[in-house]
């Protein structure tokens, strides 16, 4: 696992540049995220963030803020690489190489139908 974390990290686009860019707040925050955007292991970095080996800073282009709600609000994921690589619409919308247009559903609980749906989905795919 070790040896598979540090290839990718070396191919991230913050690898080698001062990392407490990534830690900092307002505008520092939009300058990694932008920075994550361009990054050709952007989903890499969010899964490993997503599976708890990050709690703070700006990972795969989400803040702690983000990626706490998205957990809280998606607890029966258990592989987020796999969710990532998923037909979700919020997952495919993550993958964009933009700010996601619908983070704002990253900050609220999934409405009973969108729950529903999720679900569905989820064991259609398994």
């Amino acid at each position: 696992m070790n040896n598979e974390i540090h290839s990718w990290t070396q191919l991230a686009a913050c690898a080698g540049i001062d990392t407490t860019l990534l830690f900092g707040k307002g505008a520092e925050q939009r300058e990694a995220r932008e920075l994550c955007y361009s990054c050709p292991v952007r989903l890499q970095c969010l899964a490993e963030a997503l599976n708890g080996d990050s709690s703070f800073g700006v990972w795969g282009g989400l803040t702690e803020r983000e990626r706490r709600a998205l957990i809280r609000n998606m607890p029966h994921i258990t592989d987020w690489a796999a969710w990532l690589s998923s037909d979700d619409a919020l997952a495919e919308e993550i993958r964009q190489l933009r700010k996601p247009a619908r983070a704002s559903l990253l900050r609220r609980k999934p409405s009973l139908s969108e729950a529903t749906s999720h679900a569905a989905t989820t064991r259609a795919a398994a």
